[in-house]
């Protein structure tokens, strides 16, 4: 069953309780400065492990020092669902770990 695209009232109310991410376009995004680039690869393979486990993949782009993030739901016709905020708040748990910001 596909999910259910949220409202916008829904997406704002949930990106006040995530702090840096933001509505682009479709998408839920949010970008972090790590301290080196190990540290960067460090967070990113936390993140995988974390889609995997919830089997929701974002759009997650390695750079020297930052590791972005965008997504939303293709089942939901490209739509942000409780998928993508399920998702981004597990990565926002784990991210201060990591000495992200």
């Amino acid at each position: 069953m596909p999910a259910e695209p949220l409202s916008a009232h829904a997406i704002e109310d949930a990106l006040r309780e995530l702090p840096g991410w933001r509505l682009e376009g479709d998408r839920i995004t949010r970008t972090y400065r790590l301290s080196s680039h190990f540290a960067a690869t460090g967070l990113t393979v936390h993140v995988a492990r974390i889609q995997d486990e919830l089997n929701h993949h974002a759009d997650l782009t390695l750079g020297y020092d930052t590791v972005s993030l965008a997504v939303n739901s293709h089942d939901a016709g490209g739509a942000v669902t409780h998928k993508d905020i399920e998702l981004a708040t597990r990565v926002e748990a784990i991210a201060a770990g990591h000495g992200a910001q």
